[in-house]
Parts: structure tokens; C-alpha cells; sequence
């Protein structure tokens, strides 16, 4: 196994396309988890509710015992990760968000689950997960959760100005420009500058593709027209002081709770973790659509991970199977959602209702917003793919955002700093990078 995990480590490939073929050996291509589906089991995630969803399975399990090791979430967690595996020290079971699931397939990290879990995936999650975990004609993980995007707004800070709800990115920043009159200390917006990923959720939004796979190389395409719209159109929100420059953490939240946002753009996560941080704020809030660029409905996803069976682990099979209940189970999903405050929206449908009866209506006067959910979900714009190097993406766009703020640079010129940091990045991983 040592020496099958060092080989697959050693190897890089050039497009997801090639992921089944191209690191080395017969035995690595398409390995099978093994059929026992017994014995101990080893999970490592940093999601909420991951030690409830572990109890649950042992004791509706017996022959099969998940030890729970909860790990720091960010970079921190997936330099861990890596690192086990290369020491052979590697969990069972491990949780990947989805930006980050064609690194570790594309550097031999995980099992290809196209033979155990493969079918699960094609039977029960629609395109717009599918697309997410299955890399190179490969199932690579199974998905946990969407994260549709949504906008979140103060209905009585609304109702009281009469601003209309927007549901086109023109009407949203009139809505931006309203909401400064009616209280030059609120905005109707955040621009966050310590995390990239709704940038990155709007761009797929407008239509824009960041990366694409060949036969054989890949196109990288981070500055294309739809992701320089949007930027151009949220860096211009910011020098005109319509949406306010904030961390995503506690600067943001402070800025909620003391009636200074009154509306931002989020993901279906949010609903659980605004009621969370700002419950006195019960019956103030609503969700909405998230606007588009002509009034039709679009969407993306801004979060959402996956688990997968790292390399090197040492009951794959029961891995599988605990996998397998914790994705697509009633009684798994009811034990993510446990606690009451998660507005989890899973990644497979027919578990919506499931969540659905465990979140609380009253926060949000009543609103179905499962519903609003579903909708954006089905909305999914369909061709989006990760890239291979996306904690190099990431941190490029991460380290200019604060820039942004202050008027240095510009969020376009983001972009595209960020699109030659990746490009560098991929070509001295060996990787192919062509020409747009």
C-alpha cells in the first residue's frame, strides 16, 4: 500500500481527462475500495455535526465502529491531509470541499470511486453535483451538500424605506444606492476581502468558466468577459461606497447586528448561520433570489463539500458504506441537521425534506425557504469546473482583495493576477496549460 500511495504521489497529470490513466501502474488505475464492509473506520472532518452523524451511524451499524477526529477547516486541514497520506497515515473517510476535490484527484490522494459509489452518484444527485465530483469520466467523492445562492435581506428596513426587493444586478445596486440614503451608516452589500469564493460563485453565475479540461492540458480562463462583468461590477459597488469592504467573520456579523448590512449575498448555509449569530434579530430577516444579469433565473454555488477515501486507507469498503449513509441516508441527514439550527441544503434531493422539517420557520416570519433553495439549485448553471491548483487561485485572489478596498487595485486586475499565478503555478506541476 506504502508503496502504491508513493508512486500515486509521485505522478502528475496533465487534464482531468486523464486522471484514470495517467499515474502509473495497473493496480492504481480505477482501484476498487475493498468489498469488506466491516471493522473500524477512521473520519476526519471540520463540518458541523460530523461527531453527531458518526454516534448515529455506530449505533444503527454494529459491525462497523467510525472513530470521529474533528480537524481545523481552511488550508491548515488540507496540508494535514496530505501529509497523512504521504506517511501512510491517511483516515478512512475524509471531508473535501468541492474547489478542492481535482487537486487531490489529480495528485493521486484519494480512491477512485467510480466502481463502489460511482452509481450512487449517478442515481441519486442531479448534474449540478455530478459535475462537481465526477472528474475524468471518474466518480472521485460523493457530495454532501449544495450551496445555492441566495440574498438575504431586512424586510422591515425595506418595507420601512419602500425599497423593492431586486432581482436583477442593475435593480440591486439601485437597491444599494436606497438603502445609503435611507441611512448613510447601512449598506445593501458586503464586498468580503478574506475570502474568494463568492467572487467565484458569482462569476460561474454570469456564465464564466475559470478552467477547462482537454485530452491533455487545460484552458485557464480566471479574467474571461462574464467573470470581468462581475468584477468590474462589485468593484465599482465598492469605490462608490455602496456595498462596505468587511472580513467574512466577525466584522461582518457586527456589521449585521448593528443594522449597518441590511442585505447581502450568500449561499443556503446562511440562513442556518445568520439565525445562529444574530437571533434577536427573529422576524426581521427574509431571503430572495439572488438577482441575474437579465431577470431569468441563475445560479451557482458558493460552498458545499463532499467525502471522499483517501489514499493508503485502511478499510475502504466500510468506508464506503458509512459514506454512503452519511450522503444518501434519511436517518444520516437527519443526524447532520440534529442540532435544528442547520439550514444544510443536501445535495440529493429526495433528503430535502428531510431538512426542510428540521429547520425552524419562525426566524424568517414563516418562509418556506427551502423552497427559494430548491429553486436556486435547479438553477445551476451547468459547466462549471474547478481547476487543479485552486489553493494557488485562491490565495492570489485573497492576498489582492484588501487592495481592492482601499483602491489600489482594481477587482479585474484580480483577476487576472490571480489567472498568471495559476497558470505559473500549474506549469511547475508539470501540467499543460494552453492558450485561451
Amino acid at each position: 500500500m506504502l508503496r502504491r500511495t508513493t508512486a500515486a504521489l509521485a505522478c502528475s497529470v496533465t487534464a482531468l481527462a486523464l486522471l484514470a490513466t495517467a499515474c502509473g501502474g495497473e493496480a492504481d488505475q480505477g482501484a476498487l475500495p475493498s468489498p469488506g464492509k466491516t471493522g473500524e473506520v477512521t473520519f476526519w472532518s471540520f463540518v458541523k455535526g460530523s461527531d453527531k452523524v458518526a454516534a448515529a451511524f455506530n449505533r444503527s451499524h454494529p459491525d462497523i465502529k467510525v472513530t470521529f477526529e474533528t480537524v481545523p477547516s481552511g488550508q491548515e486541514y488540507y496540508s494535514k491531509l496530505t501529509n497523512a497520506v504521504k506517511a501512510g497515515t491517511a483516515p478512512d473517510v475524509a471531508v473535501v470541499e468541492y474547489p478542492h476535490l481535482p487537486e487531490f484527484a489529480a495528485q493521486g490522494k484519494i480512491e477512485d470511486l467510480s466502481g463502489t459509489l460511482g452509481p450512487v452518484v449517478k442515481e441519486r444527485f442531479p448534474e449540478a453535483a455530478r459535475q462537481l465530483v465526477n472528474l475524468g469520466d471518474r466518480t472521485w467523492a460523493v457530495p454532501r451538500d449544495a450551496a445555492p445562492l441566495m440574498m438575504m435581506y431586512r424586510k422591515d428596513f425595506f418595507a420601512r424605506h419602500k425599497i423593492d426587493v431586486p432581482t436583477t444586478w442593475d435593480a440591486y445596486r439601485n437597491m444599494t444606492e436606497q438603502v445609503k440614503k435611507a441611512d448613510p451608516a447601512a449598506r445593501g452589500g458586503v464586498l468580503y476581502t478574506d475570502n474568494p469564493g463568492l467572487l467565484s460563485a458569482l462569476s460561474w453565475q454570469a456564465g464564466g468558466q475559470w478552467f477547462s479540461a482537454g485530452k491533455d492540458s487545460w484552458k485557464v480562463t480566471v479574467d474571461d468577459t462574464p467573470s470581468k462583468k462581475v468584477a468590474a461590477y462589485w468593484g465599482d459597488l465598492a469605490r462608490k461606497d455602496l456595498v462596505r469592504p468587511l472580513s467574512q467573520l466577525d466584522p461582518f456579523w457586527t456589521s449585521v447586528q448593528k443594522g449597518r448590512t441590511v442585505a447581502y449575498v450568500c449561499a443556503s448555509w446562511c440562513a442556518g448561520a445568520h439565525q445562529a449569530t444574530v437571533p434577536d434579530q427573529k422576524g426581521k430577516w427574509a431571503v430572495a433570489p439572488v438577482p441575474t444579469w437579465d431577470g431569468k433565473p441563475a445560479s451557482a454555488m458558493y460552498g458545499g463539500s463532499s467525502f471522499v477515501i483517501p489514499k493508503g486507507a485502511d478499510n475502504s469498503g466500510a468506508a464506503a458504506e458509512f459514506i454512503k449513509w452519511i450522503t444518501t441516508d434519511p436517518e444520516g441527514m437527519k443526524a447532520w441537521v440534529s442540532s435544528g439550527t442547520s439550514s444544510m441544503f443536501p445535495a440529493d434531493p429526495k433528503l430535502v425534506p428531510v431538512t426542510k422539517a428540521a429547520f425552524a420557520t419562525d426566524y424568517f416570519g414563516g418562509q418556506d425557504i427551502y423552497s427559494l433553495m430548491s429553486r436556486s439549485y435547479d438553477a445551476i448553471r451547468p459547466g462549471w469546473t474547478w481547476g487543479p491548483v485552486m489553493g494557488a487561485t485562491n490565495t492570489a485572489i485573497v492576498d489582492q482583495l484588501p487592495k481592492v478596498a482601499d483602491g489600489t487595485v482594481t477587482l479585474p486586475g484580480v483577476l487576472s493576477t490571480a489567472e498568471q499565478a495559476t497558470v505559473a503555478q500549474m506549469k511547475q506541476r508539470g501540467l499543460t496549460v494552453t492558450a485561451p
